[in-house]
């Protein structure tokens, strides 16, 4: 059973969240200051010190809380899909995500758009980092498992792409691993384009998600993801 003291830690860490990302939504995280959240609380500078050391803890606090409830609110959605049906699971994966990212757009600039000068992630970041891209190496693996998809590289990729052909795993050959890196980027840059408003004039705005619907679709099958 959870102690009080920690059950009141845990409620004190939630309200300091809450403040840090108010923060994030009025001045951005390069601006976000531990004094100005220990205001928002209503604590002394010197009590939230005791619960994130530095600024630099309270960003990762906050990059750890945006990806895990990326990663959550996917990987829920993208389960309800009957495993077979693979394209299906990538649509789950691209619908998902971008309505996240227009829904958390302060949280989604915050941990896949410009880094925060002089702030380097720590290891711990990178499980909550890789839940949706687990994702999509499972689909690969998954597409390899049956029959051989339509599309390949163009060649077999370059040695660079080494560390990305560990993280996928020897089962996916180097083509697909990269291809499946490409169709990642697609996403996650398609939904900050969408967020700047980089779309303006494009896309007319009520036909957003059909169009959205429309790139997912083709972006899988020029990258053989199902």
């Amino acid at each position: 059973m959870t102690s009080v003291r920690e059950r009141v830690r845990q409620e004190v860490t939630r309200e300091i969240l809450a403040a840090a990302r108010h923060q994030l939504a009025t001045v951005g995280p390069v601006a976000l200051s531990l004094r100005a959240v220990a205001r928002d609380v209503g604590m002394a500078s010197s009590a939230v010190y005791r619960y994130f050391p530095s600024r630099d803890e309270l960003l990762t606090a906050l990059i750890v809380e945006a990806y895990d409830d990326l990663g959550e609110t996917v990987e829920r959605a993208e389960a309800a899909v009957p495993r077979a049906e693979h394209a299906r699971r990538w649509q789950a994966v691209c619908r998902v995500t971008r309505e996240w990212g227009l829904g958390h757009p302060h949280e989604f600039a915050l941990v896949y758009g410009t880094p925060v000068p002089g702030y380097v992630a720590p290891e711990r970041t990178v499980a909550a980092a890789t839940r949706v891209p687990q994702l999509l190496i499972a689909l690969i693996r998954d597409v390899l498992a049956g029959p051989a998809p339509p599309g390949s590289a163009p060649a077999d990729p370059p040695a660079a792409y080494g560390e990305l052909l560990v993280t996928m795993g020897p089962e996916v050959p180097a083509d697909r691993a990269v291809l499946g890196m490409m169709a990642w980027t697609w996403l996650i840059g398609r939904v900050g384009f969408e967020l700047h408003g980089h779309l303006v004039g494009v896309v007319d705005p009520a036909a957003a998600d059909a169009a959205f619907a429309w790139e997912a679709d083709a972006v899988r099958t020029t990258f053989a993801l199902a």
